[in-house]
């Protein structure tokens, strides 16, 4: 059985890979710059909270670009 995905789920899946990207990129960078900042710089918590943000948007978009949607186009009406 062959899975029918739409453009749309497509672009939403490669867009959960793009954030997850991020939130690793993020980390990365925090782990580099930690040292100077410190934990209580605003800085260190934007990082650590763009992270969280890109990984939970992450995880939603490859579920919605993998689940199995129903069609919802209007059809003509059978009688």
């Amino acid at each position: 059985m062959k899975k029918n995905t739409s453009v749309l789920q497509k672009i939403a899946f490669y867009s959960g890979i793009v954030s997850f990207i991020s939130s690793v990129i993020c980390l990365i960078f925090l782990y580099f710059k930690i040292d100077d900042l410190g934990w209580q710089n605003p800085i260190s918590a934007s990082l650590m909270a763009s992270s969280f943000f890109f990984a939970s948007a992450g995880l939603v978009l490859v579920t919605i670009g993998k689940c199995n949607l129903p069609s919802f186009k209007v059809g003509k009406a059978d009688s």
